[in-house]
């Protein structure tokens, strides 16, 4: 539901802006540690996007060779930022598990995302795991994974969820917008405490496939019932921390301490709506209008988008800098340690970025912003990559094990 509105309204105007703090200058010194790093992002919805504005996925009506000044992705800005895997998101709204086609149109995402890695593979090629991801980073192309955002996909058959692991999928995001009978959202009401029996046994199939449980999107709960059960490492693929930002997607610190223990790691949203305190104010009641306006325009995508605009600009909020992107990274550092944070941006599912994270060409922003605030060439290093490398190879130990 959320991506459908995305990038629609992208350039909304913004309420009083945060305390000013500098442009981050990027040095010779910060390109060079950045082009010797393994970065990899745990998150970007560009094929939702592209089934959206390009017919079919034909690639007729985008080139992704060629800028694309209505995305925040594109070939040329991918090579700028230097990104060495990315996992795509198969997403598909949640309303398609109330339809019945979730897996049909999760299967079409999966799809798209195999075309388009196919479409261009002096680019892109796509990674099984760790080995092929620093095989395929070492051959100068982008190694490219598959999550799934929301266990609505798997349409509660577990041989639904084997099947699509054959079919590249290496994560899978719990629950997204709403809850499932099985595990509880982070924005809709609870279901089952967090995380019943049978979702107990999706953790356990998925360690056992080597599949990585992602835990943004879900309840507090969740999380716990969640980290009690897995035997790998998680990760939140798009997540932010609640100490920073108030808002129930972000990670608490609690959890956050918990991650530490599990060996897991919080890959950092760029969205406004998530990372600035004010957005997260603002955006508090965002799916439940989402979900209220699907309800009163159930068929009509023109006016649902149209009223879901209206509710945006009544809500103003700052769009932040890079610097509060960072101030999230340091504060899951002071919790959770270095060891435990990386980058899933949310790039082209998420409507208003941060000034200077525009978008995948930016991340070397990042870089630069971290050393000016003292952190060793070595932590970074673990941020942009090594951190969530470490927890995927965690996870391919357990795999196999029951």
């Amino acid at each position: 539901m959320w991506k459908s509105i995305s990038l629609m309204v992208f350039a909304l105007g913004a309420c009083a802006a945060e305390p000013e703090r500098k442009p981050v200058i990027v040095t010779e010194a910060a390109r060079k540690l950045h082009a010797e790093s393994l970065v990899i992002d745990g998150h970007n919805d560009l094929p939702w996007e592209l089934r959206r504005k390009d017919s079919g996925v034909s690639f007729r009506d985008i080139d992704l060779l060629r800028p694309q000044k209505n995305l925040h992705t594109d070939i040329p800005r991918l090579r700028t930022g230097g990104i060495g895997a990315q996992f795509w998101s198969a997403y598909v709204p949640a309303d398609t598990g109330k339809k019945g086609v979730a897996l049909k149109t999760t299967l079409e995402q999966i799809d798209a995302i195999h075309r388009m890695v196919a479409r261009y593979p002096d680019t892109f090629e796509m990674a099984s795991g760790t080995a092929d991801i620093e095989r395929i980073r070492k051959s100068g192309k982008i190694a490219s994974l598959i999550g799934i955002e929301g266990g609505h996909s798997i349409e509660g058959s577990i041989g639904a969820l084997r099947s699509l692991y054959r079919l590249g999928v290496r994560y899978m995001t719990l629950t997204h917008s709403e809850s499932l009978d099985w595990a509880d959202s982070a924005t809709d009401d609870p279901k089952c405490g967090g995380l019943s029996p049978f979702g107990e046994e999706i953790v356990r199939e998925m360690n056992a496939l080597g599949m990585l449980v992602d835990l943004s999107h879900v309840s507090p709960d969740c999380m716990k019932k969640a980290l009690k059960v897995t035997k790998a490492p998680v990760i939140f693929s798009h997540s932010s921390a609640r100490g920073i930002a108030d808002h129930p997607r972000n990670v608490p610190d609690d959890v956050l301490k918990l991650v530490k223990a599990n060996g897991g790691v919080v890959m950092v949203n760029f969205y406004s709506g998530f990372v600035v305190p004010e957005g997260a104010r603002a955006m508090q009641k965002m799916f439940q209008v989402g979900r209220e306006l699907k309800k009163k325009f159930p068929d009509d995508e023109a006016k649902y988008l149209e009223a879901m605009r209206a509710w945006q600009k009544e809500n103003p909020f700052p769009s932040g800098t890079v610097h509060t992107v960072v101030d999230h990274i340091d504060h899951i550092v002071k919790v959770a340690g270095i060891d435990h944070v990386g980058l899933g941006s949310d790039f082209d599912g998420i409507m208003k970025v941060p000034t200077q994270l525009e978008d995948v060409s930016t991340y070397p922003v990042i870089t630069q912003a971290m050393l000016d605030r003292g952190y060793k060439p070595e932590e970074i290093r673990k941020l942009l990559g090594e951190n969530l490398m470490r927890a995927f190879r965690e996870a391919e130990k357990v795999a196999g094990k029951r």
